[in-house]
This record gives C-alpha cells, structure tokens and sequence, in this order.
C-alpha cells in the first residue's frame, strides 16, 4: 500500500420551496435552443475569409438560413492552451465580454496553416503537437493531441447564436404570432407574477463538444451533487446561475450561490478542460455513451461524452485547456483566472459564529468558554444583529455600545472577529452610505431607469452596482479606520446574500432586466455580482492597512476568479447527514476549479443536529480547508461544550488536531497560491492511472501526504477505505470517537508539538516531522513558512521555504527556495519515522557548523516506528540525521 494510518484522530424551517425557482423548461432560451437537435449544422466556414496574424486565425462563418455572418478567432495561448471567439461580424449592438474575471490578456503564441482545401483548413501549435482541423461544411473543428483527436466542436451541429435584432414595433405581436413569442420569450418572459422585458431582445448562445474517450467528467460548481457530474435529461440540465435558496434540496441541479464554468474531463492518460467565459445564466447537457472507434481494420466501443453549453446572452468565448496531467489543468486555469490568495494564517484556524451572538457580553462569554473548556478557537463572528437595523458598517447601540472594547478583549486573546456586510442598502436618508449611494448615482437601476428596488432584512433597500469600478473604489473606502466607526485592524468580513439575494424578487433575486453601469442588462452580468462585492470587499481591507496586510473575505456568491479575493462557503446547509456527506464532493468540486479555501458550515446551518452528528461533522471540518461553525436564528446553542464532557472531548481533540497540523496546511495553501495544487483534492488527481478512484467522493487527499476519510454514516461501528495501490482497509477500532486519517508512504509533513488558544499563540511551539517510508524506504516534505499576516513575502521575500528528505537511511533538511529571507526560533524538537524496518544501532546528528552529536532514540518493532527525541534543530538551517 502506498499508506500507513498516521494518527487516527480524535476526531424545521422554511425550506426550498419549488414554486419560486424555474425548472428548465420555464427557462425561454433553453426552451428555443432545445428546438435545434443534433444533426447537420446550419453553418457554413468561408474559409476565402481567413486571415492569420500573430495573435490568431480568424475567419467568417454564415448561418445558411438567416445569412447572417459570425466572425471565429482561434488563439493559441501559451502553456497548452487554445481559445476560440465567435460573435457578431457587425452586431447592432455591442455585445457583452466579460470583464475583470482573466487576471491579464493571455500572451499568444502564432498558430500556422498547414493545409488548405475547398472544405478542410488545418491550424498546427507552435511546437506541432496539436492541430485543428475545421471543416468548412458543416462548420465544425477538431482538436488534435499527436495525432489522436481530444474534443471536437459542433459535432452535433448545435452551435446555436441569435444575432441581435430591430425591436419589433408590437412586441407581443397578434395571434399565433403572440403564443409563438409567448412560448419562446423572445422580446419578454413571464415567470409567475414577475414580467421580464428584454431591452435587446433574443441574444442565447450555444455550443456542443464531444470529448473522444473521455467518460468521468467533473466541475461546473455550485451543485449540491455528486463528484462526477451525471448524463443530464430534457428539463434536467446542470444549471449555473447563483441563487438564494435556502433549505436548498440534495442530488438537484439547480444552481445554488456560486458558478464556476469549467468543466474537467479525466481518462487515465488525459485531463482536459473546458472554460466557458460566460457570465449570463447558463445550462450545460452532458450525455455520455459508448461509440465505435475504428483504427484500421479493427472497431472497438470507446466512451464519449457530450457536453453542450447554452447561455442566455455574451458571446461564445472557450478556452481549452490541454492538460495533459490535472495539475497542467490547474496551473492552465490560474494562468487566466489567477490563483487562491494566500490567506492570513489565522483563517486557517476554527471560526464560530451564529446568527445571531446577542451582545457584548455574549460575545466575551462564548470566548471565555473556549479557554475554560480548553478549545482553540480564532475567530469570533457576528452576523445582521450587529448593525443598527440592518445597515451595515454601523453597530446596534444597545448590544455592541462599545464595540473597539470588544474587540480590543479579544486582541489581547490573539483572536479576531469578522462582521457581515451585505450588498443591499436600507432605503434611509438618515443612514450615510444610502444617501452617499443616492447622491453618487451608485445603485442598480430598474428598467425604467430608477433606482432598483428590493426587499431584503432591513426592508425595501437599494443594490450598489458593484461592476462599476467607481463604486467598488467608493466602497473600498468605507472600510478605512476613520469611516467604519467602531472598526480595528482585527475587524475581518463575511459578503452574505450576494447573488444578489432579493425576498419578493423573480426567483429570489434582482430582475434580469435592471440595468447596470453601461447600460448592461442584469441578466448580463449576474453571475459576477458577488465576485465583485468581494474583489471590492477585499480591496478595502487591503486600502485600510496602506497595502501592508493580506485581507480575509468569506463570499457566499462566487465566480470564476473569486478564489484571487478570499474564501467560499457552501452556504445554507441543514442539520442532516446527507448534507454532512454530500458537503465532501461539493468542497472537491470548488477545489478542482480553483477554490482552495473553501468550507461548509459545521452543524448544519438549519436545524439542530443531534450530538453524533455534530461531533462527525467537526471531524470532517477540522480536515477541510475553511472550518467554520454556524447556527441559524432558530437553532438551538451549540458551542462545543453543549454536549456532555464525552462530546465535549472529541469535538475538542478533533479541533486540537486541526491546529497541530496548521504548518503542513499552511505549506499546502501556499502550494496552491504558488502553483494552483488544491489544498483538497480527489483521490484520482493523486492516482490518475487508477480507475476505481475516479468516482471516490466519501474520501480524499489533503496536499499529497494525507487521505481523509470522514465517518459521514449515523452509528458507524466500522469504516471500509479505499488506499489506492493496495485494497481497501476495514476499520473497527474505536472507530465511535475517530477520523481516520492515513499518511501516503514517501511523504514527510511537520506538525506542532502542542496547541494554543489561538493560532498565534502557537509560534514559537516546536515542530514533530512525521516521515512515512515508502517501499524504497525514502520521504520528502516541505514546510512554508512567513509572518502569517502581511504581504512581506511577496514584496520583502519574508518566507522560509524548506524541505525535508530521507533516503538511505539519513534525514536532511536543506534550502527549497533561496530568495527567501524569513528567520524563525523554531526548532523540530521529534521526528517519528514510520515503516522503519529494524532497530538502528546508533542516530547522530550533524550540524551545519560541521559538529554533531548522538540522538537519543526509541524503536517500537510492533508498529515499525522509530522516535527520536529532545532535539533542538532549528527549521530554518541544513542539518543531516544518520541512522545506523
């Protein structure tokens, strides 16, 4: 096996109702694309038109019923990567591009023709190993990998895209011609009660792929669904587009508060990867099945999934990210959206919230049960009860009088706190920021041209239109230390509701037809509405500390991109199992598409788990990247220690657990915000050759060294895991209080010898390394390591970069990154090596000053483990331990 078990341990409301969301089949442009079947294209490429430049191959397209010309451009962008464009050759208007989500214009590389016909057009890749093949009728291009074909586009002929058209003078027209418009909802769209009116009219665009040999497919968040996405059916596509819903139903497709549209695709010698940059509501249908291959003389059943995207509005821009590994996938991605910002080290701490903690003295209780309990805990939270009357950057007068005394008792525990900040506004000319927004022409606009009006908690409110980049500089601003009254440098932020959530809205969120900043349609742009509150959110942080300190920003709502601005969470979850256990592929999904720091609420948000349940689930959080616990209004008290001394002490070794292993979590968030590895991820990424780990979603690996397996089963009195390379292993022992968790054979990772109150009491604590031999009887590990709060690291080289091997029989640490210039006191006092086959005789130590000295050692020949103990070697220098 390619693991050793490395320390098991210790490890009624209103709920969604259907009749305020679409089904698909109320969704009119998925109603009008469905309409065109698989089959010929309706286009044709003029491949007379094609022009080459250093930057792409374009050329026209026309459909041939309505003759309307597109124009294609086809880019090769480095590191294996290919885009391809299609809009309007003369669009009546401007149509919408998405701004703001790539982190820069993609550097090209020149793509040449290598053949040219009548009806075929070849493009080759700088280095030869790709070629697109586009026909010219019926349209469609191949994506060629060494002369195997990957994916290939409008296959199916579904490439669908409706020019922009004149008003017509009757909108609803007469007759027939009104139920047609009616059915198709060209020109506007009734759903219940509410009247969409689209100012430009049909504007849907649609594409399929098929990917060759390609049969698991991942991605596409946020779904409360399983890790391989499933074969969709008419009126059940996957449906990406953020909305509220709370008490939201399991095994749904529905888009819940976030969307990424990306989409990965897994074989064992291939991942591939499709970026839609598209920011409207979009459908995807997937459908795989088996076709027949035939090479020469022999044919053979091969799978092939289908993937067909449809979005309400845009253009057609795709990137295709080649691989050939999951983590090129990764890396290809951060290259256009930018990866996980490097979090504040006390985020990675336990967080607790309700909503609501009542007042002052609430607060200091909660935080002094954690000590008098023995709990470490770093972040205290408070939810809209805080404010005055929901008007956020204000304090409730009555319940937080002196909020600066608060949170300077919290300072002094080396804790801090984060506030929420919603987007929508009380409509008060009393409260500043609303008369500020009103005077500043800040808000979203209805229709008609007035300010947009929704309820939310304070009442009728406003939403800032945060994709003005005006406003989110205004808004920047308010988290200074002389605006946000009452706030300290320990004062951190929760963007809640910022889909935007809206309670009498058309499925609970902003009419697709208010108008943003440009003149833009909502239903433009509504999919970007939280990642900009959040980018501006953290900006602000970052404003208030003159650019010294990183920022920490948890958003509900997210887009491709999000992950460069803070952390996510999977929002209203229920007190339930199945919500526990459905929390574990949902975290994987967000991790694969660039999410590192992301979470879901511990307890269930909803209801009141029973004490197993909530003990599991503490297990489970203190192995995922953000660990939170959150209780709605109506929950019943659940602080750790609510519970019985026996609960009380899982929960608390599960949490201790947490913080002892915060410096390989610390590396591992470094890893992805240097390299876009996830922090979480499949056990497949890990071992792509092995079939039976592509659908593994009740475990998974944490970095490279770590398979987590969550107990997520009520009464579990065993547990069956699955190591990949060796067979499952059945677990029994002590089995009601415990997480199993395995180290993988050839890594090392660094732990804290103890714990602290709080993250940033534990500086100066010593490490342990625990090294786990593989079956050459070597290891490797590294430890990342810097001030925790600032941005030094980037800017001063302030890091300590450091890895750890061990071959033939000695321990070394040496230098992994020369640039850095971080000095620690810290020193790895134990080092426990696991599958040691036989007692050494002797183990010394040699400095880098030349001297060395015997190790004091034990061996336990029934567990393979050997102990070293009582050293004092700093972290930050080279050293060599030989055993022999």
């Amino acid at each position: 096996s390619h693991f050793s078990l490395c320390s098991v341990s210790s490890v009624q409301d209103e709920t969604m109702d259907k009749m305020k969301f679409k089904k698909c089949s109320q969704i009119a442009f998925y109603r009008r694309q469905k309409l065109l079947h698989p089959g010929k294209s309706l286009y044709r490429a003029l491949l007379d038109s094609v022009t080459l430049s250093n930057d792409n191959v374009k050329f026209q397209i026309i459909n041939e019923e309505n003759k309307v010309p597109l124009l294609v451009e086809i880019y090769e962008i480095e590191g294996n990567i290919f885009r391809v464009k299609i809009n309007e050759v003369a669009p009546l208007r401007t149509r919408y591009e998405v701004p703001d989500v790539l982190i820069k214009e993609p550097t090209t590389k020149r793509l040449s023709v290598t053949q040219k016909e009548t009806n075929i057009l070849v493009l080759t890749s700088t280095n030869e190993d790709h070629k697109l093949h586009i026909t010219a009728n019926p349209f469609q291009i191949e994506l060629e990998s060494k002369d195997e074909t990957i994916l290939s586009m409008n296959s199916s002929g579904l490439l669908y895209f409706e020019h922009l058209q004149l008003t017509p003078k009757n909108r609803c027209g007469t007759g027939s011609a009104k139920e047609n418009q009616e059915d198709l909802g060209l020109w506007q769209e009734v759903f219940g009660s509410f009247l969409d009116v689209k100012a430009s009219g049909p504007s849907s665009v649609g594409l399929d792929f098929s990917l060759h040999g390609f049969e698991h497919i991942y991605g596409i968040p946020e779904h409360a669904e399983t890790l391989l996405l499933k074969n969709t059916s008419d009126d059940d596509a996957y449906r990406l587009y953020n909305l509220d819903i709370y008490g939201h139903k399991i095994h749904d497709k529905i888009g819940i508060y976030g969307s990424v549209p990306f989409l990965l695709a897994h074989k064992p010698n291939r991942t591939l990867g499709i970026f839609w940059l598209n920011s409207s509501e979009t459908l995807v249908d997937i459908s795989t099945k088996a076709v027949m291959e035939v090479r020469g003389t022999q044919g053979s059943l091969v799978p092939q999934t289908d993937v067909r995207w449809m979005s309400e509005s845009g253009i057609i821009d795709v990137f295709l990210l080649m691989g050939p590994t999951a983590f090129d996938i990764f890396k290809q991605y951060a290259q256009l959206t930018g990866t996980q910002a490097l979090p504040p080290f006390f985020s990675l701490g336990y967080h607790q919230c309700r909503w609501n903690y009542e007042d002052e003295q609430d607060v200091k209780s909660v935080d002094a049960g954690f000590d008098q309990h023995d709990i470490p805990y770093d972040v205290m939270w408070l939810d809209i009860e805080h404010t005055e009357g929901k008007r956020y950057f204000t304090w409730d007068k009555k319940r937080f009088r002196n909020p600066r005394r608060m949170q300077e008792l919290l300072r002094k525990k080396k804790r801090k706190l984060v506030v929420i900040i919603d987007p929508h506004i009380k409509i008060d000319p009393a409260y500043t920021i609303y008369s500020q927004g009103k005077s500043k022409d800040y808000f979203v606009k209805d229709r008609n041209g007035k300010d947009f009006e929704g309820v939310c908690w304070p009442g009728s409110s406003c939403y800032l239109d945060f994709t003005n980049p005006e406003v989110r500089e205004w808004y920047a601003d308010l988290f200074a230390f002389q605006t946000y009254k009452g706030s300290t440098d320990i004062l951190f932020v929760w963007n809640d509701m910022n889909e935007p959530s809206i309670f009498k809205g058309a499925e609970l969120t902003m009419q697709k037809d208010a108008v943003h900043h440009g003149g833009w349609e909502h239903r433009e742009v509504h999919n970007l509405y939280g990642f900009y509150q959040q980018m501006a959110t953290a900006e602000g942080l970052i404003k208030r500390s003159g650019g010294e300190e990183r920022p920490f920003v948890l958003t509900r709502s997210f887009f491709a991109g999000s992950q460069k601005y803070g952390a996510v969470w999977t929002g209203d979850n229920t007190a339930d199992w199945s919500y526990l256990k459905i929390s574990i592929p949902m975290l994987l999904t967000l991790s694969m598409v660039g999410i590192s720091f992301c979470g879901a609420d511990v307890g269930g948000f909803i209801g009141n788990p029973e004490p197993e349940l909530l003990v599991r689930w503490y297990q489970a959080g203190a192995y995922q990247p953000f660990f939170r616990g959150h209780a709605s209004l109506n929950s019943k008290r659940r602080e750790p220690w609510l519970f019985g001394e026996k609960n009380t002490q899982i929960i608390r070794e599960a949490i201790r657990e947490r913080y002892s292993l915060l410096p390989y979590l610390y590396t591992l968030f470094y890893r992805t915000h240097a390299e876009a590895e996830p922090v979480m991820r499949p056990l497949w990424v890990e071992f792509p050759e092995e079939v039976e780990t592509f659908g593994v979603e009740d475990e998974y690996m944490l970095g490279k060294a770590l398979l987590v397996y969550p107990v997520t089963e009520q009464a579990a009195t065993e547990v069956d895991v699955l190591l990949p390379g060796s067979d499952e292993v059945r677990i029994s022992k002590n089995i009601q209080s415990l997480i199993p968790v395995f180290q993988r054979g050839g890594s090392i990772i660094l732990l804290k010898t103890a714990v602290g109150k709080s993250t940033e009491w534990m500086t100066d604590i010593s490490y342990e390394l625990r090294v786990a031999l593989d079956s050459k009887d070597s290891a490797v590990g590294e430890l990342y390591l810097d001030d925790g709060h600032s941005f030094q690291y980037l800017h001063k080289k302030q890091f300590l970069y450091r890895k750890f091997t061990f071959h033939e029989n000695m321990l070394s640490s040496s230098c992994a990154d020369g640039n850095g210039q971080y000095s620690t006191k810290c020193g790895v006092e134990r080092v426990l090596i696991l599958g040691v086959r036989q007692q050494p005789t002797s183990a010394i130590v040699n400095y880098q000053d030349g001297k060395n000295k015997d190790i004091i050692f034990t061996y336990d020949d029934k567990t393979s483990t050997l102990t070293l103990e009582k050293l004092l070697l700093n972290v930050g220098t080279n050293w060599e331990i030989y055993l022999k």
